[in-house]
């Protein structure tokens, strides 16, 4: 009853309530990274959620665009700005997906939405992660996020998937609130994002 209809509930109002108040915050991130990207605030993406169904996700843009002469991405910590580095480092960047939530493609707490080539690459096990709606933050977040490897990731996914609770939505929220203040394990060891996922 918790996952199908009272979470859901709990997920629009506090999404709503937290956008109305988080507003002033939205906005200034906004100018900034407008200012700092050339005009390019927003990031859009594909990625999978609840049954591995692909959704656009929406985020603040923290790093240019800027390629070398194949056409590939530069490496992220060449490509993420000052402005942008100083936005992830306080979690501003995830701010945005509050409307992926009004929209119903994500909860507030769950696995976070990878990579949609990741789904090929997943075992059984791994891919359980899907069996709920992703996340903003989430049980790998509030142990560890960036500074673990992918196999502590995904096991504590599934851990969520199976124990997903209130008591323990709250838990995750509380504890994430206090690894933002912290800025707690926003990066991987030795790069500013978590390297890829090779299955």
């Amino acid at each position: 009853m918790y996952r199908y209809s009272i979470k859901p509930l709990c997920d629009f109002f506090t999404a709503l309530l937290l956008l109305i108040i988080l507003f002033p915050i939205i906005l200034l991130t906004a100018i900034f990274l407008f200012l700092a990207n050339n005009g390019k605030v927003f990031f859009f993406q594909q990625r999978p959620g609840l049954n591995s169904k692909s959704f656009k996700i929406v985020k603040f843009k923290t790093m240019r665009d800027a390629f070398d002469n194949d056409g590939i991405p530069l490496p992220d910590d060449v490509r993420l700005t000052r402005v942008g580095s100083i936005v992830r480092s306080a979690s501003l960047d995830e701010l945005l997906q509050l409307l992926n939530v009004l929209k119903g493609d994500m909860s507030l707490v769950g696995p976070r939405p990878l990579l949609m080539q990741y789904l090929s690459r997943y075992n059984s096990e791994q891919a359980k992660r899907h069996n709920v709606k992703p996340g903003i933050t989430g049980w790998a977040q509030v142990n560890g996020r960036n500074a673990i490897s992918w196999e502590q990731k995904f096991k504590f996914d599934v851990e969520y998937v199976e124990k997903q609770s209130f008591a323990l939505d709250i838990k995750i929220l509380w504890m994430t609130f206090f690894n933002v203040i912290q800025r707690k394990g926003i990066s991987a060891d030795g790069h500013v994002t978590m390297g890829e996922f090779m299955g």
